[in-house]
This record gives C-alpha cells, sequence and structure tokens, in this order.
C-alpha cells in the first residue's frame, strides 16, 4: 500500500505558536486594563465623595442627612368625643333599631326595663365585654367612655335615670379644651 501521507500537511492547519514574551504581554493587557479601569472609577469616586462631605461638616447638614425619612402615627392623638347618641347611629342602631338577634329595641321601656334593674355597671361591662350575640364594643373604634356614654343614651330612652358617665382624666382635657372655646 501506498502511503500518500504527509508529514508537513498537518503543521499546516496547525495554529502558529506564539513566544513565550507575547503570551504574557497578552495576558497582562487582558487582566491589567480592566483593573486599571476599575481602579481608576474608584479613585474618582472616593475623591467626589471626600470633596462633598469636607464642604458641609456643620451639625445641621450633618442631621439633615441622616434624618428620618418617614413617621408612623397609630391612631388618632386627640380626637373629639361623641355623645352617646353619635356613638349609638354608627356603632349600635344597627341591631337595636331593629331589635335583631335579641337586642332590646331602642326605646321599648319593657324590653329595656329587665336589663335596666342590673344597673349601668353590668350594662356597660355587656357592651364592652359582649353578651349573647352581641360583639365586645371594646377597644373598637370608640373608647370604654364613649361605650359609656351610648348605653347611657339607649338606657335613658328605655326608662332609666342613669347620670352621664364620668369622663376619664385622658378624656377630660380635651372635653374641656372644646367647652373653654
Amino acid at each position: 500500500m501506498s502511503d500518500n501521507h504527509h508529514e508537513n500537511g498537518h503543521d499546516a492547519h496547525a495554529a502558529p505558536t506564539q513566544s513565550p514574551t507575547k503570551k504574557i504581554l497578552t495576558v497582562a493587557v487582558l487582566v491589567g486594563l480592566p483593573l486599571a479601569v476599575v481602579l481608576g472609577l474608584i479613585g474618582s469616586y472616593k475623591t467626589h465623595d471626600r470633596g462633598a462631605a469636607a464642604a458641609d461638616m456643620s451639625e445641621e447638614a450633618v442631621m439633615a442627612r441622616i434624618q428620618k425619612v418617614g413617621h408612623v402615627s397609630l391612631g388618632q392623638t386627640s380626637k373629639e368625643l361623641k355623645t352617646g347618641e353619635q356613638v349609638y347611629q354608627v356603632q349600635c342602631t344597627t341591631c337595636h333599631a331593629a331589635g335583631m338577634l335579641g337586642a332590646p329595641k331602642f326605646g321599648d321601656a319593657a324590653a329595656w326595663g329587665p336589663r335596666i334593674k342590673t344597673g349601668y355597671e353590668a350594662l356597660l361591662n355587656s357592651a364592652l365585654k359582649g353578651k349573647n350575640s352581641m360583639t365586645p364594643q371594646a377597644g373598637g373604634a370608640f373608647s370604654d367612655y364613649e361605650i359609656g356614654r351610648a348605653v347611657v343614651y339607649m338606657a335613658n330612652a328605655g326608662g332609666a335615670k342613669f347620670g352621664e358617665p364620668k369622663a376619664p382624666d385622658a378624656a377630660a382635657a380635651p372635653v374641656a379644651a372644646a367647652s373653654a372655646k
């Protein structure tokens, strides 16, 4: 068999070999150039940042830079206290106007009579903690004092002679301020 194979034929397709100096120079450029750009950007940023901070280090400027971004306020700090009638209209009228779920109807002396005999404190306790189908009113949209005013309003409409509940100290200040106007 004849061998038509040339030994130099395969070497013609291979990439030319680079000298070690050219390889080192290529790696240095590929690594060094991006590194030089990054270090230059960092140096420029630090110089710019130092110049702005050094320009205004007064206490007011520092406080302005570290001030709170927002403020959260839970609930109202001072609100006008509602009357018993206002609380009744918002909170109690749904059940007590129609007598739903066994609630005594507003102004029905026969339905309110046995409840009035238990006294104001028992009625207030039932309103705040809930009784039978009535859900607890404490911790809702109205203060315990306002719920007490509504209890007095409804019971008095049913024949009771309860007096206005005593305002707590925290609630007395807004009432006194409002009446002074």
